[in-house]
């Protein structure tokens, strides 16, 4: 028995360097042996591992190779799909792509199909996703533009719906609101939209409490914003609600905009919105001189730069026009009309209506028209 344990202890000592060479090669191979994965992109796939470099099969992104600072940077970014479609407005959905694109978030559009999509003004965009192949958004933006085909777009609202029920934040600029309202996703939320559209958004979406004094509105995951430029100042919020206000102030300085988060303007409160269409465009041709104001008071000077009737038949015309808009004249002359109206409010206001001669020589006169309210 003794010599057993003799034998057995020689034979353990010249294995055992052979085991340990076994051993490490093992774990050298192991160690060479490459893996890749697919970016965290809120799918299935995000648990999957692949052997070899390329593109994630279920959801288009490119893979990155594991336990890297490439795939923890990609982690870490978030991810904005932007919709485009035909008709969309331009600065509605490139106004964000610039500010998340500044923010370093990871920003890419989205279409129905990957087919060239042209816009409302005639560029001609990309998308670098389809519905097919597109990474779930923890941000996902919605322009207007021309929307009544996409409003109605099945394929395109079911779309919506699941990806927005996985976002952090869904925001639509200008009249995409009306793309989130169809897909059911404003019910029972306060929204904006863009001026000359806050009223039918109101009849058409009578769940929504849509409102005009506000340029974005932040339900926390659904915001709406209102027309064009606002999409920019929607998207420098919502910098502001993931990386802190002084990093959304440097994207702002950077992209040279001045962000004023807390002026309260909104284009759609201001009150040339209570003048009704004077249509003059069928009586000449007419040079605006002034037109501006804010929320308590407006002025329109036009001029004439055509043959163009004579002020007692443009002081007519308006009579009848602004009777038409539930306008009430209170006092007349042949070049001065004074009126009054309801605001927004219920609450009064007045309008007064001026032909005087004009201050450029080459117009026979100009047109007054200022509004403010009684009191």
């Amino acid at each position: 028995m003794k010599y057993f344990f003799q034998i057995l202890a020689v034979l353990f000592l010249s294995v055992s360097p052979l085991w340990a060479f076994a051993a490490g090669e093992v774990r050298a191979e192991a160690k060479a042996k490459k893996h890749w994965v697919c970016p965290a992109c809120g799918q299935p796939c995000d648990n999957q591992v692949f052997d070899a470099p390329g593109v994630c099969p279920s959801c288009g992104m490119p893979l990155v190779e594991q336990g890297t600072e490439a795939a923890h940077h990609h982690d870490t970014k978030k991810r904005v799909g932007i919709l485009i479609f035909t008709g969309v407005e331009i600065i509605d959905f490139t106004g964000p792509y610039e500010v998340f694109g500044a923010a370093d978030f990871d920003v890419y559009t989205v279409a129905e199909t990957k087919d060239p999509v042209v816009s409302a003004m005639g560029l001609t965009i990309v998308p670098r996703y389809s519905f097919a192949d597109a990474p779930q958004p923890d941000i996902l933006v919605v322009p207007g533009g021309g929307v009544r085909a996409t409003q109605k777009n099945t394929t395109v609202l079911r779309w919506l719906t699941e990806k927005a029920a996985r976002t952090e934040h869904t925001m639509s600029v200008c009249n995409g609101a009306f793309i989130l309202a169809s897909a059911g996703l404003l019910d029972g939320l306060t929204a904006t939209t863009t001026a000359g559209h806050i009223d039918r958004l109101k009849s058409d979406y009578p769940k929504t409490k849509v409102v005009s004094d506000q340029r974005f509105v932040d339900n926390g995951k659904i915001m709406t914003t209102a027309g064009l430029s606002a999409g920019i100042d929607g998207a420098l919020h919502l910098v502001k609600q993931t990386r802190g206000e002084g990093y959304a102030q440097l994207v702002a300085l950077a992209l040279e905009y001045d962000w004023r988060p807390h002026s309260g303007f909104a284009r759609a409160a201001l009150a040339d919105r209570l003048l009704p269409d004077l249509d003059v465009d069928d009586r000449g041709k007419w040079q605006v001189v002034n037109f501006q104001g804010g929320t308590d008071r407006w002025e329109l000077v036009i001029r004439p730069t055509s043959n163009n009737p004579s002020p007692r038949e443009l002081m007519d015309h308006f009579t009848r026009t602004l009777a038409k808009g539930k306008w009430t004249k209170v006092n007349s002359t042949d070049t001065r009309t004074e009126w009054k109206f309801d605001g927004r409010d219920g609450k009064p206001w007045a309008g007064t209506v001026t032909v005087e001669p004009a201050a450029n020589a080459n117009a026979k006169y100009e047109v007054k028209l200022t509004i403010a309210p009684v009191g």
